[in-house]
């Protein structure tokens, strides 16, 4: 007797035939019949898609499938890929032991304002709203953190400065090693904090109250330390409380001090010659070049076959003079002379029409106006004047404008290190290296972490602000330095060693390339650090439900598969050593 009944299945096979391979897909059903199992061929599936019968097939073994909307619904999508880079990162370089040894809601909110800072930079208040915005503050655990809570967190910052400071300086800072040192400022928005003066602002920010500080970097760039002095603090008198910093907190007790020509003092050099370990690389002012120049220590025709050349002077006794000619700057000097000689003259041309038609009159005043002008362009030794009650007259200075050209691209490096240490090149390599600190804090300003404006109002919250972008950039330093290949940044690093130290900087081939194309080698887009972040951000995390369920069911949370370019990234943020 046979028996019809038995479960359908799809069964496939597979042969090759002339280096061919075919696959058959067949729905077939089992019977019993006459005490014997046999097989039914119901249909050949061969020419469905596999994805269709992957599904038939799992069909006959009992799965359910319902319509995607039936299964689930997305309650929420947060961008998570960039904060994902950023966390990485930290763990990589281990901020959180930096910060301290124990976990505490302190350093949970340091480490969440960190992140912050180069995810989305903002003012404390807008940075509790903002970062519920992404996986920030889920991921961070602060999600229950107000404005109060960030502001404590800064004092206990501030409160570990030096320790955090210190622990930097021994990862970056061997002994005998290069220190970058230079100075900035970023103006406030208010007038109570004590450290708000008004001082040479860097900013274009005229009538700002202003705070300044320094940074130390190693010789790449990478931040190690930063002090707040007030605005009106200048240049020099912070250089030797940074070789102090050095010396005495973080127990640096042999180094090279780099600092540029309006950084290190002469009191300074007379200070750090005291002291055994501390050597010092600056550069000479005008006046003092020029005083080379006509005692006859530094002759410019030696410049004619070559473009640097070392050089003693009875001036600078145990120092070494590295003197340096640059053509092109040279020529973009007198270029921008001229130009700035001919802009003058416009304007005065526009005063002495006024005083002609009477319509300015008395020295004092012609005198008033012409003085603003003189003084924006900073002309005034290149001009003779003369002005009456009515009359304004003026001429070239002819001998003096050959004398500024005569020292147009020409600088000298000064230097107490030894040649058998670093020679001359070196020596011109290393100076240049300042545009490294420059280069931070431009990030640190402007770019990506936005320091400025300042809106806290004492003095100990400012100082843990400007400390807080300094660990903030010291992530995003070596984020840069990981996403190298990934952006428009220059990967011949190594050249720059054999380069030219002169020559205007060139960009390599490849980066040249790489600029032109807006691609890398494989075709796929190079990015900015800004872009390379939005283009994480598109990872996001879904929170998702059931259709139906009420606000406190059950949800789960599916994040979006990375893209190659995604997981490449990640990769190398991965790879970061300390």
């Amino acid at each position: 007797m046979a028996s019809r009944t038995g479960a359908a299945h799809v069964v496939t096979t597979t042969r090759k035939y002339k280096d061919q391979v075919y696959r058959t897909h067949l729905l077939r059903r089992s019977y019993r019949e006459d005490g014997k199992v046999k097989n039914e061929t119901l249909g050949n599936l061969s020419h469905l898609p596999e994805s269709l019968i992957d599904i038939i097939r799992l069909s006959l073994q009992g799965e359910v499938f319902v319509p995607l909307a039936k299964a689930f619904e997305i309650t929420a999508s947060r961008p998570h890929g960039h904060v994902q880079a950023v966390s990485l990162a930290m763990q990589r370089l281990d901020i959180a032991s930096l910060l301290g040894t124990k976990a505490c809601p302190e350093r949970d909110a340091v480490l969440a304002m960190i992140a912050a800072r180069i995810v989305a930079p903002n003012t404390k208040l807008a940075t509790t709203r903002l970062w519920h915005t992404s996986t920030l503050a889920e991921d961070f655990g602060v999600s229950q953190s107000s404005e109060d809570h960030l502001y404590a967190a800064m004092d206990w910052l501030l409160e570990r400065q030096d320790r955090v400071q210190k622990k930097l300086a021994s990862r970056h800072l061997p002994a005998g090693g290069m220190v970058l040192y230079d100075l900035s400022s970023s103006y406030f928005e208010g007038s109570t904090c004590p450290l708000a003066k008004r001082g040479y602002n860097r900013d274009g920010k005229g009538g700002k109250l202003q705070v300044n500080y320094g940074l130390l970097t190693d010789p790449r760039g990478c931040p190690v330390a930063v002090s707040v002095f007030e605005g009106n603090t200048s240049d020099s008198k912070t250089f030797m409380p940074a070789v102090h910093k050095l010396r005495d907190d973080f127990g640096v007790k042999q180094m090279v001090m780099v600092g540029d020509r309006g950084m290190v003092s002469q009191k300074a050099i007379d200070a750090m010659r005291e002291d055994d370990g501390i050597g010092w690389i600056t550069a000479l002012k005008t006046g003092s070049i020029r005083a080379l120049v006509e005692q006859g220590h530094l002759q410019m025709g030696l410049f004619d076959e070559r473009n640097l050349l070392e050089i003693e002077s009875p001036d600078f006794p145990g120092e070494r003079l590295v003197a340096c000619r640059n053509e092109a700057l040279t020529k973009l000097r007198a270029f921008k002379r001229e130009d700035l000689l001919a802009a003058t003259e416009l304007r005065l041309t526009k005063i002495k029409e006024r005083v002609d038609a009477g319509k300015l009159v008395g020295a004092d005043v012609i005198g008033l106006r012409v003085g603003k002008i003189i003084n924006q362009f900073k002309m005034s030794k290149h001009f003779e004047l003369t002005i009456t009650a009515s009359g304004l007259h003026w001429a070239r200075c002819e001998d003096a404008i050959k004398r500024e050209a005569a020292l147009d691209g020409l600088y000298i490096i000064r230097t107490s290190v030894p040649k058998q240490q670093m020679d001359a090149p070196t020596c011109v390599r290393n100076y240049k290296s300042l545009a490294n600190v420059e280069r931070a804090f431009r990030s640190i300003k402007t770019i990506d972490l936005k320091v400025r404006p300042i809106h806290h109002r004492t003095e100990n919250r400012v100082r843990a602000h400007i400390f807080l972008c300094m660990l903030a950039y010291y992530v995003e330093w070596h984020m840069r330095e990981a996403w190298r290949e990934l952006m428009f940044a220059d990967t011949e690093q190594q050249d720059k060693a054999t380069r030219d130290p002169v020559a205007p900087a060139q960009r390599s081939e490849s980066a040249n390339v790489k600029a032109a194309s807006h691609a890398l080698p494989d075709g796929t887009p190079a990015h900015s650090f800004a872009t390379l972040m939005a283009t994480l951000a598109t990872l996001v995390r879904n929170t998702c439900r059931t259709p139906g369920a009420n606000d406190n069911g059950t949800t789960f949370e599916l994040t979006t598969t990375a893209e190659p370019a995604q997981k490449r990234a990640l990769a190398l943020i991965d790879s970061i050593r300390p």
